[in-house]
């Protein structure tokens, strides 16, 4: 932010060039001056320019074919430029400019408050798009230490936790029966609490994980991976529900990730509604304007809407671990998912009456 905005100014005449400059002079910025389109196209790969004014009337490239080519490339395809003409003033020149992208046209003779005007405004925009760019940098960064710093401290949380796991292990087999039900009950505890921390630790390391993982796109099949999810989950959660699929929509997206998504979502329907006697829990897809909304509907313990904004932080829990047990980590990495995927999630719920979540994906 603490160098002067380059301004490219291209004339094959010197006293216009002159005249420029003159009429600018007293603006903070580095003028840059070129006699010819070649010229300016070459200044162009050697400095970052927030604005060109260009004259049109010039020998071997005149000012539309120059703008023309800085249109084409990839470094000066965005770049603002404004024409500046004595001859070419009639409305078909105009607007002939504008078609090759001009941002603006001053036609000769000009009053001066015009140009410099116009200069600031873009110039003035060029700069807040610089601090737009650095602070979406520091923000990155900021964001790159934090989940390198969360994957260090759960990372080293697990060997003394393995220490703490292996010396109980000992303890038991070794003393296990020389210990009272009051001692038994206390190393119970401990093994109890650091199983739970292990799996903290897990969903942490998982966590962070997301913040550097790049989404490999393709087609998903959403019937065929809530089969296979839902296969997954019968061999590892015992429970009574009925869940019922209806067709589900095809999305590009990352098949890994996605399958994360319903991993948890399905899960917490189930853990959610376990105390009813007859849970059930509904999954199905609808298209919306230019998205595909998937759902995941319980008939459980629902929640108080007006704590939803809790429900994807980190560590935020709406039950207690007697009545749930969690770890406050499932629904965050959902969330990140699909913000990954450009997409969106939320939750309505109603106390004892059930809860659905909702996600939707960008259709392709």
């Amino acid at each position: 932010m603490g160098t002067k905005p380059k301004i490219l100014i291209v004339d094959d005449k010197p006293e216009n060039l002159v005249a420029l400059r003159t009429v600018l002079k007293d603006l903070n910025i580095e003028l840059m001056e070129a006699t010819s389109g070649n010229e300016a196209l070459k200044l162009t790969l050697r400095h970052d320019f927030a604005l060109a004014l260009l004259d049109i009337q010039m020998p071997e490239m005149d000012g539309y074919e120059l703008a023309g080519i800085l249109r084409e490339e990839e470094k000066t395809a965005h770049l603002p430029f404004i024409f500046i003409s004595a001859v070419y003033t009639d409305n078909l020149n105009i607007f002939k400019g504008y078609e090759t992208g001009a941002f603006s046209f001053i036609t000769k003779p000009f009053q001066p408050e015009v140009l410099i005007n116009k200069v600031k405004f873009f110039i003035e925009k060029h700069q807040q798009e610089i601090g737009l760019l650095e602070l979406n940098k520091e923000l990155i960064n900021a964001n790159k230490e934090l989940d390198a710093f969360s994957y260090s401290v759960s990372h080293d949380l697990r060997a003394p936790l393995r220490a703490v796991n292996g010396y109980i292990q000992i303890f038991h087999e070794n003393y296990g029966s020389k210990v009272d039900e009051d001692g038994k009950r206390l190393i119970g505890n401990i093994q109890h609490n650091s199983t739970k921390m292990e799996q903290l630790i897990d969903d942490l390391l998982a966590f962070s994980k997301l913040g550097r993982k790049e989404v490999q796109r393709s087609e998903v099949d959403m019937n065929k991976l809530t089969e296979e999810v839902l296969f997954e989950i019968n061999k590892s959660i015992v429970h009574t529900a009925r869940i019922n699929t209806s067709t589900l929509h095809k999305v590009k997206a990352d098949y890994g990730l996605l399958h994360q998504v319903l991993f948890n979502l399905i899960s917490n329907a189930i853990k959610y509604s376990s105390k009813k006697e007859n849970p059930v829990i509904d999954i199905a897809s609808d298209e919306s304007n230019d998205e595909l909304v998937f759902s995941i509907r319980d008939n459980g313990v629902g929640f108080d809407m007006r704590y939803a904004h809790k429900l994807f932080g980190v560590f935020q829990r709406l039950h207690t671990d007697r009545e749930f047990e969690g770890t406050g980590v499932g629904l965050a990495i959902v969330k990140r998912i699909i913000n990954k995927h450009k997409g969106r999630i939320w939750a309505e719920g109603k106390l004892n009456e059930g809860a659905v979540f909702n996600f939707s994906l960008p259709q392709e």
